[in-house]
C-alpha cells in the first residue's frame, strides 16, 4: 500500500510537466508583458527605459487606441448572436428525425476549416462584385452598384467581421448546447408532456433551467472569443479599415510600429478589461444559475 507522501509525490510528478509549460508560455509571457508596459522599448535601439506611465498616457491620446478598444467591446454583440444561434440549432438537431447527423456535421463543418481559408472564401461573397451584393441587387433590396464596399467601407467592415464570427463559430456552440440537452432527464418532460405542457412551456420551465450550466460555460467562452477577436479581421481586411480591434492594435504597435512598450501597454490594460468582464459575468450568471446556489 502506498504511503501518503508517496502519493502526493507522484501527484506532483504527473502534474509538474503541464505545470512547467504554463510556467514558460503563460505566466512567463505575462509578467514579461506587465515589465514591458512600463518601459521605453524599441526593438531596433535594444535597449528598455523605465517611462512610468507614459505608455499608457499615450494610449489615452490615441484615436487609433480608442477605435480598436470600442470595436472589441462592440465584439460582445455576437455573444448573444452566437448564443442564441448555437441552442437553436442544437434543439433543432437534437430531435430523432431522418440524415439528422448529416445536419449536424454541416453545422460545425465552419469549425474545422481554418480561418485562412474560410476567410478567402467570405472576402469573395464581402467583395464589391461579389455574392452578398449580387444576391441584394437580385432581390430588389438595392439597385445595380449601389453595394456597400463591406470590407473596406467604414461602418460595415466591423459588421462583416461579426458576420464571419457568427458562421464560423455557432456550430461549435451548437455541439455544447447538444451535450448539454443530452443531459436533461427524458422523464422530466414526459412528465411535463403529461402534464399538458406546449413544446414553449416544456423548454421555458424544464430545458432551460437545466441549461444553465451550460449557457453560462457558452457565456464566458463567447465573450473570452469575442474579446481576443484577432485573426478575422487580419484576414478579412487586414486591419485597413476602421474595423481594427484591440489585439490587433498590439500587433501592429508592436511588430510594425516595434513600440513593444505600448503593445505591453495596450495589453495589460486589455487583460485587465477581459478579466474584470468574466468576474462581473461569473457573478451575474452565477446569480442567476440554480446549480450555482446549490437549489
Amino acid at each position: 500500500m502506498a504511503t501518503p507522501g508517496l502519493s502526493t509525490r507522484t501527484a506532483y510528478l504527473f502534474v509538474a510537466p503541464c505545470a512547467a509549460v504554463f510556467a514558460v508560455f503563460t505566466v512567463w509571457p505575462m509578467l514579461y508583458n506587465g515589465w514591458l508596459a512600463f518601459q521605453d522599448y524599441f526593438v531596433a535601439e535594444r535597449a528598455a527605459a523605465w517611462n512610468d506611465f507614459a505608455n499608457f498616457v499615450l494610449l489615452a491620446e490615441s484615436p487609433r487606441f480608442h477605435v480598436a478598444l470600442r470595436n472589441s467591446l462592440l465584439m460582445l454583440l455576437t455573444v448573444p448572436a452566437i448564443q442564441a444561434g448555437g441552442m437553436g440549432l442544437a434543439l433543432l438537431v437534437h430531435r430523432p428525425l431522418a440524415g439528422v447527423t448529416v445536419f449536424r456535421a454541416i453545422y460545425y463543418l465552419p469549425v474545422v476549416i481554418t480561418i485562412s481559408i474560410a476567410g478567402i472564401v467570405w472576402r469573395y461573397v464581402f467583395h464589391y462584385d461579389g455574392v452578398l451584393n449580387w444576391a441584394l441587387v437580385t432581390l430588389g433590396v438595392m439597385p445595380q452598384g449601389a453595394g456597400p464596399q463591406w470590407l473596406s467601407q467604414p461602418g460595415w467592415a466591423l459588421f462583416a467581421v461579426m458576420a464571419f464570427s457568427f458562421w464560423k463559430y455557432v456550430g461549435y456552440y451548437m455541439v455544447l448546447y447538444l451535450v448539454g440537452l443530452a443531459a436533461v432527464p427524458r422523464e422530466l418532460t414526459e412528465a411535463a408532456v403529461l402534464d399538458g405542457a406546449g413544446p414553449w412551456a416544456r423548454f421555458r420551465h424544464v430545458t432551460w433551467p437545466l441549461l444553465a450550466p451550460v449557457t453560462v460555460l457558452c457565456t464566458l467562452l463567447a465573450t473570452i472569443g469575442a474579446l481576443k477577436t484577432f485573426q478575422e479581421v487580419l484576414v478579412l481586411t487586414g486591419g485597413e479599415s476602421d474595423s481594427g480591434t484591440t489585439l490587433l492594435f498590439v500587433y501592429q504597435s508592436a511588430f510594425f510600429g516595434f513600440n513593444f512598450g505600448v503593445a505591453g501597454a495596450a495589453a495589460l490594460l486589455f487583460t485587465l478589461l477581459c478579466l474584470g468582464i468574466a468576474a462581473v459575468q461569473l457573478r451575474l450568471l452565477g446569480r442567476h444559475n440554480p446549480f450555482a446556489r446549490g437549489q
